[in-house]
């Protein structure tokens, strides 16, 4: 059974902001975590319920956030961004 994907406000506006060729590897990293939601790494405290993907585009390092609920097998795409304040911003 496939997993659906579901973008929050907060990731929308960051995917907006994102140039081309960095939300096309963006695009890539979505579909790795809807082939298989538990790739990305669990985070601890603060953070516990959200998943966190590393990848790289061009020579920066991104990371995009997500979390799961799965009763109804649905991703919820939390944020994305570059690796400097991520987290900060994140519990805000």
């Amino acid at each position: 059974m496939t997993w659906s994907v579901q973008q929050t406000r907060r990731f929308s506006r960051q995917y907006k902001k994102l140039q081309d060729n960095t939300a096309a590897d963006v695009d890539a990293a979505v579909v790795e975590v809807g082939k298989n939601p538990e790739i990305g790494e669990r985070k601890k405290g603060d953070l516990a319920a959200l998943r966190v993907l590393k990848f790289r585009s061009g020579g920066p390092l991104y990371l995009l956030g997500y979390t799961l609920d799965e009763e109804v097998r649905l991703i919820y795409l939390e944020a994305v961004g570059p690796h400097e304040n991520f987290y900060r911003d994140l519990k805000r």
